[in-house]
């Protein structure tokens, strides 16, 4: 069952987001050589008191912090620590998410490290980028979930492949329905499986967490013994880029981004939904 969510859930999904994007912000910044990853998590946090939201990945089936965070060839899940301490050169993701008034919202970004980044990474990251907003842009009234997960792929496959020789779309791991809780049907994956079929169709008050994981090689993954931490079995640097979305009647309102989503969408040439916060 997929839950439909009424415009006054919406407008809470949306408070949420920005708290997201205050996390981001705040994270990203941060993110300089010599920090730690748990000096990351601190500021999470902070934000989340700050704005009087609750955190949805701490206790999360024991998870031990307020955001994840990713490093180099670490896809996602990755869990802060002072041990981590980011150096030039390195990229990572930060995946943070808020909970307002019982409502959730959750958005990751690939931030890079100081300076010296090969152009193969920073393709890599806006390839993994782009692809998230033309999926957004195919949350339309009227498409099927696998219009998302085609557009994606689309998306992916038709830019220059890296001196690596391919890019790999992360198998098994993908966006998903969010509101009441953080992780809720429909299971989004970022290419077209036809086993799958066509899944629900989209219609206003349907909500999702889009997130697209790339790597500069194989799509193939595995978890660390700590079962949280999740790295490509190639070694390969990854990227990963994530919105929460909702569906209005007037089209897509992207729940995480400071603006809605509206300069993003009108280069595709879709009109983001009034938000409700405005």
């Amino acid at each position: 069952m997929v839950e439909i969510k009424t415009p006054e859930q919406i407008a809470k999904m949306r408070a949420a987001g920005l708290v997201v994007a205050e996390i981001h912000r705040r994270c990203a910044q941060a993110a300089v050589p010599g920090a730690t990853t748990k000096e990351l998590d601190d500021i999470a946090a902070q934000v989340l008191a700050e704005r009087d939201a609750k955190p949805n990945f701490l206790g999360y089936g024991g998870f031990p912090a307020s955001i994840c965070t990713s490093v180099n060839d670490v896809v996602v899940h990755g869990i802060p620590d002072r041990e981590t301490v980011l150096k030039a050169g390195d990229i990572i993701s930060i995946d943070a998410g808020a909970i307002v008034d019982g409502w959730h919202a959750d958005a990751a970004l690939t931030v890079f490290v100081g300076e010296g980044h090969a152009s193969s990474l920073h393709e890599l990251s806006r390839v993994t980028e782009e692809s998230l907003w033309a999926g957004i842009a195919a949350m339309r009234k009227g498409n099927r979930l696998v219009d998302i997960s085609k557009a994606i792929e689309t998306y992916i496959r038709r830019q220059p492949l890296p001196p690596s020789g391919k890019y790999g779309i992360v198998e098994n791991y993908g966006g998903h329905g969010i509101g009441s809780e953080m992780h809720m049907d429909p299971h989004l994956l970022n290419y077209v499986d036809r086993r799958r079929g066509r899944g629900p169709r989209l219609v206003p008050g349907f909500c999702l967490a889009i997130e697209p994981m790339l790597s500069l090689g194989t799509p193939k993954t595995h978890v660390l013994a700590d079962e949280w931490t999740v790295k490509t079995n190639d070694g390969t640097w990854a990227a990963h880029w994530e919105h929460s979305v909702a569906l209005l009647e007037e089209g897509p309102l992207v729940l995480t981004a400071v603006d809605g989503g509206r300069a993003k969408l009108a280069e595709l040439g879709v009109t983001a939904a009034p938000d409700p916060l405005a």
